[in-house]
């Protein structure tokens, strides 16, 4: 069970932020900002206590907290994001983490890790090799949490941009897939809930105390997760949608 959240109010340079998506538009910030509310919004009614930091108007992406740390049981870990213009992030998030976490740790270079190529299983923590995680930080990750007693895999992502672009563990041995990991036998444990291709980017969304928050617009992803027995709970956050940013990216959650 989750009890609080940390999330960050998008700057108005979000405008500019890293996309793949072009073809979306550029973030309108008024909406995002009220969406970004709606989103807090949603935490809270899961129960949770959420933390909501200043906007970073020198980092354009820093809205999109989960990339620059991983919270465990145990630690808290400050990554190195393989977006260069992502790596001064990690300064705007140590004092936080080190006010609420007595065990902080670090990837070091050459290591890159971003958050969202990872997904937590119980202890179990699978890692995606992507342009933004490298192999060398996933080792840094892995041997973190074994000094913990947690544990750590690697999965090398041939289209996704992160991990959990197409993969989320919503508790109950479920797992949401998507695209490239749709028949991968290395989830063969995990009862599959497969997500069409057309609404890809609702692959892409969280568990937070028996609810499922997922993005609003995408029918037959809601009524799969509602089949399975939770509770959904609809957040529109297309103006993150236009960054490739996702509903998992938004917070910390621990």
């Amino acid at each position: 069970m989750f009890t609080n959240a940390i999330v960050r109010t998008p700057g108005k340079s979000i405008a500019v932020g890293l996309t793949e998506s072009k073809s979306l538009g550029i973030p309108n910030y008024e909406q995002a900002i009220i969406q970004h509310q709606s989103y807090i919004e949603s935490l809270k009614r899961c129960g949770l206590d959420v933390t909501v930091l200043e906007p970073c108007e020198d980092y354009p992406d820093s809205t999109f907290l989960e990339d620059v740390a991983l919270i465990t049981p145990s630690c808290a870990i400050i990554t190195r994001p393989g977006a260069y213009s992502r790596r001064d992030e990690v300064k705007q998030i140590e004092s936080v983490l080190r006010n609420r976490f007595n065990n902080v740790k670090a990837i070091e270079e050459p290591g890159t890790v971003e958050g969202g190529d990872i997904m937590m299983v119980g202890n179990h923590y699978y890692i995606g090799l992507s342009n933004r995680t490298n192999l060398e930080g996933a080792k840094q990750i892995i041997k973190i949490l074994n000094k913990y007693g947690m544990s750590g895999s690697t999965i090398s992502l041939n289209k996704m941009l992160h991990l959990k672009t197409g993969l989320s563990f919503i508790e109950n041995n479920n797992l949401i897939v998507c695209g490239e990991f749709i028949n991968d036998s290395r989830f063969d444990q995990y009862n599959s809930i497969e997500i069409p291709e057309s609404e890809s980017y609702a692959a892409n969304c969280i568990w937070v105390n028996e609810f499922v928050i997922i993005p609003t617009g995408y029918p037959i992803t809601k009524e799969k997760i509602r089949n399975a027995g939770y509770t959904v709970l609809d957040t529109d956050v297309s103006e993150f949608k236009k960054l490739d940013g996702g509903l998992s990216c938004l917070s910390l959650r621990y």
